[in-house]
């Protein structure tokens, strides 16, 4: 086997450019961690430059034929290839609830839910970096005041400094996307647990932004907020307007506040 056909199903796009694969490994602080996973490998282009590291690389592949591909041409990954969907897989049935780094060139359709499972499994994270459609990887660092700022950029930031690193244009893809491309890293911060209920944060959040033109005040009546909080200055402000640690502020008011 020569080559794996791109799939579309599957929002395949293959990097053809050796030295932006080994940009992407170089990302990696390795501290902290001695295994690495990462997610679908294609025909391990950057898995190449991982495997010249000092850590463990476990790759997690649904395409069986790049499975195939990296079988034969990888021995180094044989027992560390994982044939499951990241997105439905327990990934503790290999790592056992031990550290772990998550990189990758993500499928651009499903690369938000990875993100939301790294979260899950903010734990074992202790870093995460790769490469995303340019606009997602942009939203996910972004900061408060910006249109694009929204549930994702609260969440990962809440728990990660995210960092952009740079664009990747579209002619070095076979096939090419039609849209550019952007990588970043995530690096879990020193403290990384809020002081504030974690689930009730996510809920707030994420209702807060599904009606992000609306005031908190407004956003937030499935609370069932007394009177007496929703005189808070807070709740005259739109989701973009926070920053993390307002959010944070907010979830511990509304905790306070629970009937």
């Amino acid at each position: 086997m020569n080559q794996v056909k791109a799939k579309k199903h599957l929002g395949q796009h293959f990097l053809t450019d050796e030295s932006i694969a080994k940009d992407i490994a170089d990302t990696l602080s390795l501290e902290g961690y001695d295994n690495v996973l990462e997610i679908g490998p294609g025909m391990g282009v950057l898995t190449k430059y991982l495997l010249e590291k000092p850590t463990t690389t476990y790759v997690i592949e649904i395409d069986t034929e790049s499975v195939e591909y990296l079988n034969a041409h990888y021995p180094k990954l044989h027992g560390k290839i994982i044939s499951k969907d990241f997105l439905k897989y327990d990934i503790n049935e290999v790592f056992k609830g031990q550290p772990f780094a998550i990189t990758g060139n993500f499928p651009y359709n499903i690369s938000s839910q990875i993100v939301f499972k790294c979260l899950d499994l903010r734990e074992q994270v202790p870093e995460f970096s790769g490469m995303f459609q340019k606009e997602v990887a942009e939203r996910i660092c972004s900061k408060k005041g910006s249109k694009v700022y929204g549930i994702l950029s609260v969440l990962v930031q809440a728990f990660y400094e995210a960092e952009y690193l740079f664009t990747v244009h579209e002619h070095v893809f076979n096939p090419p996307p039609k849209v550019k491309s952007g990588v970043l890293r995530l690096r879990r911060k020193a403290d990384f647990h809020l002081p504030c209920n974690e689930k009730l944060f996510f809920t707030v959040v994420k209702t807060g932004f599904q009606q992000r033109r609306k005031t908190l005040r407004n956003s937030l009546k499935s609370f069932n907020l007394s009177d007496n909080l929703k005189e808070d200055t807070i709740f005259d402000l739109r989701p973009e307007q926070l920053t993390v640690e307002q959010f944070i502020e907010l979830t511990q008011k509304i905790e306070a506040h629970a009937v």
